[in-house]
């Protein structure tokens, strides 16, 4: 190298690391877009995937009815998959967050494709469940091979299951704003990681970005009138907030219950399910219909459009637990989305705001409470249902996190701030020590 060269390799060096001294974020920013970038191409993609395959799974099904026959043996094969195959990964979305919390080997790629096959069996032989803990295993389970590739250490191996599940979440509900805010509180109750704000919102919208490319097509929402903001309205808000936080905590109570009861009365795993689906098939034949099984999005649309029986939600409470509980795949959101919508729709006969409205709130709400993520509710209902919902949506999401408790559909949430003085000494202790 000659002279001039060497001059101006130490120019360029010099202005490099001035550059990179001026802007200290840069090399930050650089690095997670590219991580984010994969995240979102191959989490959008999966979710893309995932979703035209589970409508067609769902239109199969409700032309052939003769097939819910058959859940219980599908929930024994997916009991044996799991069993003698996937004891490492059948944690699923709990796996996720004690991977956030402390970092251990790899999350097994397996995780992925077990995951979709048990919860295509469930929804294609009539069970009740959601889409979302598919959603993020797929997505955890994707993301987390990236590991070895870029050399990620411990803390930043935490940022990428944080961004994985905010894309995972936000490309299988079309919510990528409230996707990114999901994976940044999901894990830890009370408090938000900002350190990964970036990958999270740039994971999420990418990976929404990539599902839309795919041409898949989200359920749409609209919510008819809403109500000037005054003091009644507010309070009747608040008066909903207390329903629908109550009703989260029931659910999440019950569905750990009721878990702990087929694993202490059933001892071998992959007769569990034999069980569940035997009760679910039962119960549809000798109801006579199917709205209680599945994802359940055409009486969600319904309970926008009229008022629901009061019923509704507690039917679907019950299919959805027996369900989950009993060993089957699958989420608890798309369900929980369901109870809320339609309480909702049967608390209008008594409080008076628009059904709509009050549709709206327990759509997000009741899994606010469920979940302990309020913010990523909130915005949810304003990407769903438009800003002009805002401040109604906030009062009771806010109303059902604080009402819930310290209860989760996730038992591996820990504690990050309390919700009330009761619980102040007990800061990093997980859910499931509450159970």
């Amino acid at each position: 190298m000659s002279k001039n060269q060497r001059t101006l390799a130490k120019k360029a060096a010099f202005h490099t690391h001035f550059f990179f001294r001026k802007f200290p974020a840069l090399p930050y920013i650089l690095k997670w877009l590219c991580i984010s970038i994969i995240i979102g191409a191959l989490v959008g993609t999966a979710s893309a995937g995932f979703l035209q395959s589970l409508e067609w799974a769902t239109n199969f099904r409700e032309s052939h009815l003769w097939l819910i026959v058959f859940l219980p043996v599908a929930g024994f094969l997916i009991g044996l998959l799991y069993y003698y195959f996937g004891k490492d990964v059948e944690a699923g979305n709990n796996l996720l967050i004690d991977t956030i919390h402390e970092p251990k080997g790899i999350i097994p790629f397996k995780m992925a494709p077990f995951v979709y096959l048990g919860t295509m069996a469930t929804h294609f032989f009539g069970g009740s469940a959601g889409r979302e803990g598919t959603a993020l295993q797929m997505a955890g389970a994707i993301a987390d091979q990236l590991t070895k590739p870029f050399k990620l250490d411990r803390n930043e191996r935490k940022i990428l299951i944080i961004s994985a599940i905010a894309a995972g979440f936000g490309s299988v509900f079309g919510t990528p704003l409230a996707g990114a805010v999901f994976g940044l509180e999901v894990f830890l109750i009370g408090r938000i990681r900002y350190n990964a704000i970036f990958p999270a919102f740039a994971s999420a919208i990418l990976a929404d970005w990539a599902t839309n490319l795919w041409n898949v097509k989200h359920t749409h929402y609209h919510i008819d009138f809403i109500p000037k903001l005054e003091f009644l309205p507010i309070l009747y808000s608040i008066l909903a907030g207390i329903a629908f936080g109550i009703c989260a905590a029931a659910f999440s109570k019950i569905i750990h219950w009721a878990g702990s009861v087929f694993k202490s009365k059933i001892k071998y795993p992959p007769l569990r399910p034999v069980v569940g689906g035997v009760i679910i098939a039962l119960a549809v034949f000798v109801m006579g219909t199917t709205r209680y099984i599945g994802l359940g999005v055409p009486v969600i649309v319904e309970s926008f459009e009229k008022q629901l029986p009061l019923y509704y939600f507690a039917l679907k409470m019950i299919f959805t637990i027996v369900t989950l509980s009993a060993g089957f795949k699958g989420g608890e959101v798309t369900p929980l989305f369901f109870i809320g919508a339609t309480l909702g729709s049967a608390l209008s006969l008594f409080i008076p705001l628009p059904f709509g409205l009050l549709v709206g709130m327990g759509f997000v709400a009741v899994f606010a409470g469920a979940t302990n993520t309020p913010l990523a509710c909130m915005l949810m209902g304003i990407e769903l249902f438009g800003a002009e919902s805002g401040v109604y949506v906030a009062i009771a999401c806010v109303v059902s996190y604080l009402l819930s408790g310290h209860n989760s559909i996730y038992t591996q949430q820990k504690i990050g701030e309390a919700k009330n003085r009761r619980f102040e000494n007990q800061q990093d202790k997980s859910v499931s020590d509450f159970l």
